[in-house]
């Protein structure tokens, strides 16, 4: 697997991922995508031979973005790097590329970000998503914080130390 910065050219193949992957993640017009994929500090994409195979998006505070989770910890974390969304079809789960990605997320903040001071994110809990809480888990993120979103999903805010 190749891990490359995102590019304009990728926003409909990482849009079809996206919305193949929901409800695990959010669902977005192409639109919306593509602006937050601009406003992130770190946006990357996953490459398997010629085949994208998924992407994250990242975002530091001050980033022009209403989701109400990401504003949660706008509200209580100075500095922060946030995950707005990571995707991978099923096809290419299951074989470390999310952990491969959460590690290069990291030793970018450092560069980009260097004042962050927590990587943050949230994951379903209902619909619950055992899968997402138990890797990130792995990864040493822990509850902050519960949140009912105004589209009826309960998530678990989540927060690591950089």
């Amino acid at each position: 697997m190749l891990l490359r910065d995102y590019r304009p050219g990728d926003l409909e193949t990482i849009h079809r991922i996206n919305q193949g992957e929901v409800p695990a993640v959010g669902t977005e017009t192409i639109n919306d995508l593509g602006d937050i994929a601009n406003q992130s500090t770190i946006a990357l994409v996953a490459e398997v031979g010629d085949t994208i195979a998924g992407f994250c998006l990242v975002l530091a505070p001050g980033a022009d973005y209403d989701s109400l989770n990401y504003v949660w910890f706008s509200e209580r974390y100075g500095d922060f790097v946030y995950l707005d969304r990571v995707a991978f079809p099923s096809a290419f789960q299951g074989r470390g590329h999310g952990r491969t990605m959460y590690a290069e997320v990291e030793r970018l903040a450092s560069q980009r970000r260097p004042t962050s001071t927590h990587f943050a994110l949230e994951v379903n809990l209902r619909p619950r998503n055992d899968q997402s809480l138990a890797f990130h888990a792995r990864l040493g993120f822990e509850e902050v914080g519960q949140r009912e979103t105004s589209y009826g999903t309960l998530v678990s805010l989540m927060a690591k130390p950089l």
